[in-house]
């Protein structure tokens, strides 16, 4: 800006050098920029979580205590029957 406010003009070669220098500045964002870019795409924050295999083992654990609650009511609803079967019989 010093250059460009010079009171016998901006001199050229300065002002080349300055914008060949911004201009090196901008490419060097630009590619950290692109490396920073891949490697967040390349992050997996989730990789070793063990969320999904833990809820689904304690959903697996639900189902395997109802189907036991289920066979459980299926055990004593035989054991009725056979106790009302042997009561049927010894009135008999």
């Amino acid at each position: 800006m010093d250059e460009m406010a010079n009171p016998s003009g901006p001199r050229k070669e300065l002002i080349n050098n300055h914008c060949s220098e911004f201009m090196q500045l901008i490419k060097d964002i630009q590619v950290t920029l692109r490396e920073e870019i891949k490697s967040a795409c390349e992050y997996r924050p989730f990789e070793k979580c063990d969320y999904v295999p833990r809820i689904l083992n304690e959903i697996r654990c639900k189902k395997l205590e109802y189907v036991l609650s289920q066979f459980d009511d299926m055990k004593r609803t035989i054991e009725g029957y056979h106790a009302a079967a042997l009561d049927h019989m010894a009135l008999d």
